[in-house]
């Protein structure tokens, strides 16, 4: 009798582990731009590597255009956290209103290129910041880099600090931009992305900034006539999950996530490379003049930024954290 009701008992643990390894799980995933953007790409590639590791036991069906979280990202942020929304793309600059450190990733003229971007993001730096989402109840599984920003205007090329002088720039509503172009003269204007395209319609703004791919997708170049490659300001994207939805995933699922994430960032670096390219192409089309800028003009927008270092470190909130930011890419 007793070894019928052990044997039974196993039968059924077997089963119980058999129906939770074919277990389906269906797991949503917002992002803040179009279709046709650089992040909802990449999101789309890393819901195709998701399905193919885990055998199709796990689905990510990717929802641009911030539909899920009515486009309001801090909003976006507790949703993930409080277990409404699954997964979640979403700047590391907007991730600085939750933790000042973040804003170091975007101090102007930090970084030189993109694999020194990609190394930091990757890099103690970086994992200290993805250990820091549990702190407002997130998993991070990675840091993806964004393209550099660029500038547009509809009122003259921009080659050199002083050409700045007087426009008004639309910034996001973080004080690291407002710093930064109030110092080269200009007029910085926070501003929601959504209302961007009419207020350079409208000219109450003359310019923005933002990866390069931006003006094609939101169509700027209806309402702009100049684009300058200035490369002034870098910025990264968090992917980042609900913790009680990770943790309920068997552990293979748990790493064949975490290797998807992997191998997306690294195809979004190739396609954010050939999109740049298509971007430039597409907006001369359209009839605006990009100019890109010399390594000697570059050094006088530089020149700019390093003079805000305390500044900026003042915004970071923590001397130390910015000591060996600065200190990890050489930019004593």
């Amino acid at each position: 009798m007793l070894k019928s009701m052990i044997r039974g008992l196993a039968t059924a643990a077997v089963m119980i582990a058999a129906t939770a390894a074919s277990a389906q799980t269906n797991f949503t995933l917002s992002t803040p731009d179009p279709d046709n953007s650089e992040i909802t790409l990449a999101a789309n590639k890393f819901a195709e590597l998701v399905s193919q590791k885990t055998g199709g036991k796990v689905t990510v069906k990717v929802f641009p255009n911030g539909q899920l979280y009515g486009g309001d990202p801090s909003a976006a942020v507790k949703q993930l956290a409080g277990g409404s929304l699954d997964m979640l793309l979403l700047s590391t600059s907007l991730y600085a209103n939750f933790n000042p450190k973040f804003t170091a990733i975007s101090v102007p003229y930090l970084f030189t290129d993109t694999a020194q971007l990609r190394s930091y993001l990757s890099g103690p730096m970086g994992q200290e910041l993805v250990a820091d989402l549990n702190k407002i109840g997130i998993q991070g599984l990675g840091l993806w880099p964004r393209p550099f920003r660029q500038m547009t205007n509809s009122r003259k090329p921009i080659t050199s600090p002083q050409d700045l002088a007087g426009l008004k720039f639309r910034v996001p509503n973080n004080p690291l931009w407002v710093e930064f172009f109030k110092k080269m003269g200009a007029a910085p204007t926070p501003m929601a992305f959504a209302e961007v395209y009419n207020a350079l319609q409208l000219k109450v703004i003359d310019g923005q900034e933002n990866p390069i791919n931006i003006p094609v997708t939101a169509k700027f170049y209806e309402v702009q006539s100049y684009a300058t490659m200035s490369n002034h300001m870098a910025d990264g994207w968090v992917l980042g999950i609900n913790p009680a939805k990770y943790k309920a995933l068997p552990e293979d699922q748990k790493a064949a996530i975490k290797q998807a994430a992997v191998e997306a960032e690294a195809w979004k670096v190739e396609n954010d490379a050939a999109d740049e390219g298509k971007s430039i192409a597409t907006l001369t089309e359209k009839g605006m003049k990009v100019e890109r800028l010399t390594p000697e003009q570059q050094k006088a927008f530089a020149a700019v930024a390093k003079e805000l270092f305390p500044t900026f470190a003042q915004l970071v909130k923590d001397q130390a954290f910015f000591d060996r930011t600065i200190a990890a890419v050489g930019k004593q």
